[in-house]
């Protein structure tokens, strides 16, 4: 694991890298507004997918690495994402465009103009909580690659069921809320819901070309 300071336009974010031995792909993922690469989803694809020859880069966006607790803007947002770009894509693999929740629209935004080979959406934000009239749909539908969206059934900005039809594929996380936690009742345990998460992007990154 090593991790490299990237300077950006939005200032400098941090990645982690998780390399595989004979990497074919990359994987940039960064966090959602209310957390860091902490989070349980990007902490297990860390741990799994380089055994499966796909490099896994967490990224930290500059406003976590300067230690603000709220997110700025999505411009920013992508102003930070497009500043840590050239230092993915350096080994020359292709790189998927990843990230959970508010770090899964700036993946989708940007994917086209970045030259992402695929986007990777965990727990995309289809609405604010309650308001299924805010809409973010057109993003997640205008990423223009191979995408692949990772949702909680039990997720308050947008269950699995309240998609859309398009040109991507879905995985449900059974019982699980915006950031995969399932609760005690649920028929699933904690790490059987994680498990859902890797296994369903081990097999996704495994049919790319």
């Amino acid at each position: 694991m090593t991790t490299d300071l990237i300077p950006t336009d939005a200032g400098d974010a941090r990645i982690t890298w998780h390399e595989a031995v004979r990497a074919r792909l990359v994987l940039a993922v960064s966090h959602g507004a209310g957390g860091g690469i902490e989070a349980r989803d990007l902490q297990a694809l860390a741990r799994v997918l380089p055994g499966h020859g796909v490099s896994v880069a967490l990224v930290e966006q500059p406003w976590r690495v300067a230690g603000k607790k709220v997110a700025p803007a999505p411009r920013t947002l992508d102003a930070g994402w497009r500043g840590i770009w050239p230092a993915v894509a350096r080994k020359g693999l292709p790189v998927i465009s990843g990230g959970r929740s508010a770090g899964a629209r700036v993946a989708c935004r940007t994917a086209t103009v970045l030259g992402a080979h695929a986007v990777l959406a965990l727990g995309f934000p289809l609405h604010p909580p309650g308001r299924p009239e805010k809409s973010r749909a057109g993003e997640l539908l205008g990423a223009g690659v191979p995408t692949l969206v990772v949702q909680g059934g039990n997720d308050t900005f947008g269950r699995p069921g309240e998609f859309p039809e398009g040109d991507y594929e879905i995985v449900e996380v059974p019982y699980g809320d915006h950031g995969f936690a399932v609760p005690k009742r649920a028929e699933i345990g904690q790490e059987e819901a994680v498990a859902v998460v890797t296994d369903a992007v081990v097999k996704w990154t495994g049919a790319l070309g």
